[in-house]
């Protein structure tokens, strides 16, 4: 089932209460339970609303809604008659797994999202965009060009934020990158250092038996060994960008959504200006797949489907999602995967110095690894620790953009809500550690430095 290419059309009669889709005549109730030792419910999503109940860890509730940072409980069977309803923050309580999919479950897990706001169809493929779809896919000219006239300048980005009322915030954060400031100390290009070699490689030509004839395997791991300039760096990372977005935009075109283009690239381009690499060309984009996923390619592409869009409420929560992907752009994450597969690959000289054809060094090189590896690299099941680290990012990069960190707790557990068995999670748990690790390690973490930002 899960590589039929057949899209099936499911129409459904939606009703909105309170801000939770549900199925026309039904209640929509998401199981969850208290996962602070205590917790105050409140008779309003406010801090200052008085408190209806206190409810302690483990104890079972039940969600049926959202509003903005705050669920709504069903009260019914545990503030007395007088109070049905009551309101705990999104991280007071820890949503329950899905125990299976169906079309249900997923809408009740949209919450305030996009088709709550008036959709009342949805058209989603039996399985997204896969690794065997993004080896084969070719190049998209076309849905590159238009990917990137969607791009936002610095200064464009920011007056939209200004407008929307988006503040700035100086928040430190020591686990961020911090490439070497271009005009700086000078550094010796990876072809200089490899001049201090030629001595080397003659000798190991001229020794004879079976060093001699490894000798140009081993000058080739010397060479590719080798460390680059940060320049250098720079310069593969803005050439791999765009053959390898092509490539996925070639397995997924662009969402025909023009206003939902321009609210991603308005929000993406804000959030990377706060980052420790705000100089990079970040574009941002919306792909057609029914698939709950994001991606980054090096040098400031990210795409998110629209699977994953229609799940999110607001702007903070779209922010959310391009901050942990914009962190893997700033930390080289996906970079450091193709470095390490150039290292290894000793015996194929697809090392950038070989070939300097148009396009120059980088260019060539970020052909010839398309041209061989397609834009798979983008489902590379990075270390968790990265994908940890890209959570903890995404909370600062909120904090400093002027929206709140717990964004980001409220989208784990939308994606939570959707369940163990979600098709449209499939390649997400493949190259992402569970959702409930990645909330666990965000509740361990705690807000310390960002506890102000978030009663935002």
């Amino acid at each position: 089932m899960h590589r039929n290419r057949t899209a099936i059309v499911f129409t459904c009669a939606l009703a909105t209460l309170s801000g939770i889709v549900v199925a026309a005549g039904q209640t929509a109730e998401m199981p969850a339970v208290v996962s602070r030792p205590s917790v105050e419910v409140r008779s309003s999503p406010d801090f200052s609303a008085p408190a209806i109940a206190k409810l302690n860890r483990d104890a079972a509730v039940k969600i049926a809604g959202q509003q903005g940072l705050w669920f709504r409980l069903n009260m019914a069977d545990k503030a007395g008659p007088a109070s049905k309803t009551g309101f705990v923050r999104v991280n007071d309580v820890r949503m329950a797994y899905s125990g299976k999919e169906n079309s249900d479950a997923n809408m009740r897990a949209l919450f305030t999202g996009k088709a709550g706001k008036g959709r009342v169809s949805e058209t989603a493929s039996v399985r997204g965009i896969d690794e065997s779809d993004l080896q084969s896919a070719g190049f998209d000219a076309a849905q590159l060009a238009r990917l990137d006239g969607y791009r936002l300048t610095p200064a464009a980005a920011a007056a939209q934020a200004r407008a929307s009322g988006w503040s700035d915030s100086a928040v430190p954060y020591a686990l961020e990158s911090k490439p070497a400031a271009a005009g700086g100390r000078k550094q010796s290009s990876q072809s200089q250092k490899r001049a201090g070699l030629s001595a080397a490689r003659g000798i190991l030509s001229r020794i004879g038996g079976n060093i001699g004839s490894n000798a140009g395997a081993v000058a080739d791991v010397a060479d590719k060994a080798v460390p680059k300039s940060e320049q250098e760096l720079a310069e593969e990372e803005l050439a791999l960008g765009p053959q390898i977005a092509g490539r996925i935009l070639g397995a997924a075109p662009l969402w025909k959504d023009d206003a939902a283009q321009r609210r991603v690239n308005q929000i993406g381009r804000w959030l990377a200006s706060h980052t420790s690499r705000p100089e990079l060309p970040w574009t941002f984009g919306i792909i057609d797949d029914s698939e709950v996923n994001a991606y980054a390619a090096p040098g400031g592409y990210v795409l998110i489907t629209r699977g994953l869009y229609n799940l999110l409420a607001d702007d903070g929560e779209v922010a959310a999602v391009l901050g942990h992907e914009i962190s893997h752009a700033v930390q080289r994450d996906h970079y450091e995967v193709i470095r390490k597969q150039e290292m290894t690959s000793v015996g194929t000289n697809i090392a950038a110095s070989r070939v300097n054809v148009g396009g120059g060094i980088a260019g060539s090189y970020a052909k010839d690894y398309a041209q061989k590896h397609g834009a798979k690299i983008a489902l590379a099941r990075l270390d968790r620790e990265a994908e940890f680290r890209s959570d903890e990012a995404a909370e600062i990069y909120l904090a400093r953009s002027g929206f709140n960190p717990l964004s980001m707790y409220m989208v784990l557990q939308k994606m939570t809500a959707l369940g163990t068995a979600s098709a449209k999670l499939a390649q997400l748990y493949k190259t992402h550690p569970p959702l409930a690790d990645r909330l666990d390690r965000i509740d361990r973490r705690g807000y310390a430095g960002l506890q102000t930002y978030t009663q935002r």
